[in-house]
Formats: structure tokens, C-alpha cells, sequence
């Protein structure tokens, strides 16, 4: 199986260097997402603004490379939408990594460098890895307020 598409630069920036791992200071909601199977676990926050978008969002926690690039990746792109096409770009990521959306113009304007990860829909055992930060945001939305 060719995995350099999913191994490339920006994959290995993202678990080398990531931009949004960092506990973050009074978040409006925090949300805990945990994969039973592998041991991933991760708490996700994120700070909305006043007009009702994400102004912030970070995450801590472990997990494999997959996981903690996925949620890097996931924390950027969520910068400045609302909660609706937040939740809307989870169900997409959730579509491409279940190999149920493989239209690579929509992947790539709609995920951005998250698009990258689409070759995880041919690796079973990893899909609820790069899933669970995209999980873990849409159920936070979905149901608000703070557990972690």
C-alpha cells in the first residue's frame, strides 16, 4: 500500500511541530474524545467569539501520529467558522475517511491540508484514529457545555 501520500511534509510538520497542542486558557467548551481501541485520548477546547465563531481552538492529550496530526489539522481549519460549518466540515472529513466522498476538488478547497489524510479510508485499523478529533468537536458542538 502507498502510504507517501498520507506521509508527506505537511503530515510530519503537523506531528513534529503542531500549532494548536496547548492547554488553553478559559476555553467557552471543552470536550474529551477517547479511542478505546489504540489508547488515543485527547481534550479538545475551543474559545468562541462574540459573533458566534471559533476564535480559538487547541488540544491536549496523546495518541499515535495519526491522531495528533488529524487534530492539528482540525484545529487549524476550524479558525473563524461557526458551529454549523465546523459540524459541517466534521461530517465531510468523517465521509472522506470512510473512503464515502472521494472528490478531490471538494476535499481539498473544503479540508484544506486535511485532505492529505484521505488515503487513511484504505487503512481500516487507523480510521478511528484520524476520526476522533473530528469526533470529538462534532459531538461537542452538537451537545455544548464542558466535560473535561
Amino acid at each position: 500500500m502507498d502510504t507517501s501520500s498520507l506521509y508527506g511534509e505537511s503530515f510530519m510538520d503537523h506531528v513534529a511541530n503542531p500549532d494548536y497542542k496547548y492547554e488553553m486558557d478559559a476555553p467557552t467548551q471543552t470536550h474529551r474524545g477517547v479511542n478505546p481501541s489504540c489508547g488515543d485520548d485527547l481534550t479538545l477546547a475551543i474559545r468562541l467569539a462574540e459573533d458566534g465563531t471559533i476564535e480559538e481552538a487547541a488540544y491536549t492529550g496523546s495518541g499515535c501520529a495519526v491522531s495528533q496530526a488529524s487534530a492539528d489539522m482540525m484545529s487549524d481549519l476550524m479558525i473563524g467558522k461557526t458551529p454549523a460549518e465546523a459540524r459541517r466540515l466534521c461530517q465531510l472529513f468523517g465521509q472522506m475517511i470512510r473512503g464515502e466522498q472521494s472528490d478531490d476538488n471538494l476535499l481539498e478547497e473544503e479540508l484544506d491540508e486535511a485532505s492529505c489524510l484521505k488515503s487513511i479510508s484504505r487503512m481500516p485499523a487507523r480510521v478511528k484514529c484520524a476520526e476522533l478529533a473530528w469526533n470529538t468537536l462534532d459531538e461537542m458542538l452538537l451537545h455544548g457545555g464542558k466535560d473535561a
